[in-house]
């Protein structure tokens, strides 16, 4: 389910819609690993508790997603479920995640 915050722009939102299509494709992907989803899901986790508070990541399949989302070529992302193309990529792929991936 997509979960904007209240103060974000309709730019804002957009990436997150943008980057949730993105996190759901590669979650349903048959080709994405099971170990790479429960990666994602620990690190959304993770984030969203504010364990990663002020740090950046650089896990593959999330970095593309932002990239493919906003156009710009990255190598990292900062590990902020405020973030708007980061809580989509997250929430994407925990919508698209099988129930029998831990963290679902």
């Amino acid at each position: 389910m997509k979960n904007y915050d209240s103060s974000w722009s309709d730019l804002q939102r957009g990436l997150y819609d943008e980057s949730y299509d993105i996190g759901l494709a590669w979650a349903t992907d048959r080709d994405t690993s099971p170990d790479d989803l429960q990666r994602l899901l620990e690190l959304g986790e993770s984030a969203e508790t504010g364990e990663l508070a002020g740090g950046e990541v650089d896990f593959g399949p999330l970095v593309d997603g932002i990239a493919e989302a906003t156009g710009e070529g990255v190598g990292r992302v900062p590990a902020d479920y405020g973030d708007p193309g980061f809580r989509g990529f997250i929430d994407g792929a925990r919508e698209g995640a099988p129930d029998d991936v831990y963290g679902v």
